[in-house]
């Protein structure tokens, strides 16, 4: 197939882009470099460019018949939505409709899209299932539910097909491609944790110990980077054989608290993780587990690197290799 790569050289989109090689599929990746990096697009043609241009659009479409777009370019910092909403919604929604519109004026019928635990907000039960209504609670999670919604009237508007894929925490690494985690600030937990292993970062902050779980810390859901590009994948054969529109929670179901997680870097690493507390953030539920049974009967999806060991080890060699 013939797939349009938004956002392909940051962090998820780089290793989606690598995984569609693999499997022999022709692939164009539009991204401003904002938050990517050239070395991070393998084996496909790099476009540099925004979503806000218009233009551009109209010719990358032009040129190249797609049979289906990935989007991968959002903005993605809940703290910094809440003091920057105008950007958030701006590019998240604005940009997107930029190129949910072109992909119409082309008929290009099959859409992924990269969503987010973030929409359900403050979780009612746990884990969350597809059933758990959408309350997001920054703007974040709102421009993604918009985006969500969006794409429903798309389809009944212009028969554009979409799977929105709702991820808790992706980690993880790809070492042996030059592939990994390398965002600017950093701001996931796995990545500052083993940056406090290698020595570029003093300590790592606990933000709360009084939860109700079984430590005190918070439980957090972890996806392997590479089982996220698996989702994805099938998500698309899911769209090409016909199947329809669906959105999925993915995640490995389990949960490990922040506590389970430093423990685990510590023995991955052999190194001293040096912790310092802090007072709990607002807004951090004390439990964010996806249910990923619906993504697992439908399309077919199985972890392969749920465990907490292996995602902490691909991400402590990629460290290692910076």
């Amino acid at each position: 197939m013939n797939i349009l790569v938004v956002g392909g050289a940051g962090y998820i989109g780089s290793h989606m882009t690598y995984r569609l090689n693999q499997e022999n599929h022709s692939v164009v990746v539009l991204d401003d470099l904002s938050a990517g990096f050239r070395d991070a697009v393998k084996g496909a043609k790099l476009i540099i460019g925004s979503l806000a241009d218009q233009a551009l659009l109209e010719h990358i479409f032009s040129e190249h018949q797609f049979d289906a777009v990935m989007h991968f370019a959002s903005f993605i910092q809940v703290g910094e939505s809440v003091r920057k909403p105008a950007d958030y919604y701006r590019n998240n929604v604005i940009n997107t409709l930029n190129l949910l519109e072109a992909m119409v004026t082309h008929q290009v019928k099959n859409f992924v899209f990269s969503s987010t635990a973030a929409i359900f907000g403050n979780p009612e039960y746990c884990p969350i299932d597809e059933k758990h209504r959408a309350w997001p609670i920054n703007p974040y999670g709102q421009s993604k539910w918009m985006v969500e919604q969006i794409l429903g009237d798309f389809e009944l508007a212009y028969g554009l097909q979409s799977v929105c894929l709702r991820y808790f925490n992706a980690a993880g690494a790809l070492p042996e491609a030059g592939l990994g985690e390398r965002h600017n600030p950093e701001t996931h937990l796995i990545p500052l944790i083993l940056q406090v292993a290698s020595g570029r970062r003093e300590a790592i902050s606990v933000y709360g110990s009084d939860y109700d779980t079984p430590d005190g810390t918070c439980i957090r859901d972890y996806i392997h980077i590479m089982d996220l590009c698996d989702a994805h994948l099938l998500a698309i054969n899911h769209l090409i054989s016909g199947k329809g529109s669906a959105r999925y929670n993915l995640g490995n179901g389990l949960g490990y608290s922040v506590q389970e997680v430093i423990k685990t870097a510590g023995e991955v690493t052999e190194r001293n993780i040096k912790v310092l507390p802090e007072g709990r953030r607002p807004g951090d539920p004390a439990r964010l587990v996806a249910d990923s049974k619906l993504a697992r009967a439908e399309l077919g999806w199985e972890p392969k690197r749920a465990q907490l060991e292996r995602i902490i080890r691909d991400a402590w060699l990629w460290e290692q290799r910076k």
